[in-house]
Parts: C-alpha cells; structure tokens; sequence
C-alpha cells in the first residue's frame, strides 16, 4: 500500500497571514512540521503550497514541495491538486496540517496503519472527551459513530442528548468523542469528492466532511490519545515554544 503524506500550507490567513514561514526556535514552522512527519512511516512526504516563499523555504531545508492553485476552498482542494503533480501513483493521501509543529509522528502511524487493507474510503481521528467545558465547546466537532467507528455525523453541538442527567456530568455517562483534524483518502475517493458541491449539512455546521457523509462515503474513525496544538494565532506560538525543550 502506497501512502504520501501531503501538509496544505497557505501564506494567506485572516489570523496570522505568514504562518508557515514564522520563526519557532532557530526554525519556520514548515520546517518543523515536515520533520515530525517525516519520522512516521510514510514512505514520502510533501508540502503543497500557493506561495513562492514557502515552497523556496522547504526546498531551502531540503524538503519537497509543489506549487498549488490559489483559489483552492479547503486542504483537500490543495491535497488533490498535489496528487496530480507527483510522478509516482499512490493509494492513500494522509493530509496533515501545516500548523502543527509538535505533531506527534505515531499520531500519523495510526492512520498510516488503518489503511493497510485498502477498504477504507476515508478516515481521520478522534480523542476521548473528559470534561464538560470540551464537550461544550462550540470551537470542537464531537462525532457520532456506528458499531465499526465510522462518523454518523459531526456537529458542533452535543449528540447525543442525554436525558435526565446533568450536563456538566454527561461525559461521564456516555463516550463522547472529539474530532482532530487529519484525514486519509484513498486516492480515487479524495478525486471524487473534490468534484462534489457544498451541501446544507457542512454549510449550517461548517464541517466540510459532512459534504461526504451526505453524499454516502464512509468514514473511519481511529481514536488517538495524541493532543493536537495548531497554531492559529500568533498567542498560540507562545504555547509551542513552552513546549519545545
């Protein structure tokens, strides 16, 4: 099973324009993050971006990167448009954030691994939740699963409603279950639903997979104990560098 890791990477941001290129410790972000998952067992690795700073940063530190379209909606738009560029064909693209410096590489190998067997469509991770003010959090898609972890749906809001209980206790009276934000696709799947229109469930939640559960595709779920720290404003970099010994 051939796997490529592909990290989206914008200039572009209405938080914190620049991003990937900013300074964390002696080294940009891109840079960071392309190390980290390069310590996974994905058998390469590229950055897919629409700007020219970006894409000379990582062929500067030795990386590969390749040039995207600028009028790309989501990373999956960029995931694709990157896939069609690579000379060697592959059966699985793992999107992986640009703005995660401290990714976790086996965070990726737990994709990496739920893939072997060619039958999943799609799939991306999870994490337990343990307190109510997560559970609550309007900022964090909570996830509803079938028998085999696949996504019934994503909502920002708390499914399922759980009655005659408290909420500030609910987490502890059922599995609740947050999304994080890394996807798989196989390959010819990722082509189809780039080709599929905005639907009224990912426009009322914001979510663009649930684009593809309204339009049938399944998606595995794999349950990760791995945090995520994004970097979305330039506040969070404090928080990253706290981190890095």
């Amino acid at each position: 099973m051939k796997i490529v890791g592909i990290i989206p990477a914008r200039y572009a941001s209405s938080r914190f324009p620049g991003k990937p290129l900013i300074n964390i410790k002696g080294k940009t972000m891109i840079q960071r993050v392309y190390e980290q998952v390069k310590k996974s067992l994905l058998q390469k690795v590229v950055v897919a971006t629409d700007d020219e700073r970006i894409f000379s940063c990582v062929i500067k530190f030795g990386g590969e990167a390749v040039m995207t379209s600028t009028h790309h909606a989501s990373g999956t738009d960029r995931c694709f448009d990157a896939l069609q560029q690579l000379e060697e064909k592959f059966d699985y693209v793992i999107n992986i954030q640009g703005d995660e410096p401290l990714i976790n590489p086996q965070q990726i190998n737990e994709l990496f691994e739920v893939l072997q067997k060619g039958n999943v469509e799609l799939a991306t991770q999870m994490i337990k939740v343990n307190d109510y003010e997560t559970l609550f959090s309007k900022g964090e898609a909570k996830i509803v699963l079938n028998k085999n972890n696949e996504a019934v749906y994503f909502s920002r809001s708390v499914i399922p409603f759980l009655r005659n209980v408290d909420e500030k206790e609910w987490h502890l009276h059922h599995n609740y279950f947050r999304h994080i934000g890394m996807y798989a696709y196989r390959a010819d799947v990722l082509e189809k639903i780039t080709k599929l229109p905005i639907s009224n469930l990912e426009r009322a939640e914001s979510l663009e997979q649930l684009r593809w559960i309204e339009n049938g595709y399944k998606i595995k779920c794999v349950e990760t104990k791995y945090e995520s720290y994004c970097v979305d404003t330039p506040e969070d970099i404090e928080v990253i560098l706290n981190m890095i010994v």
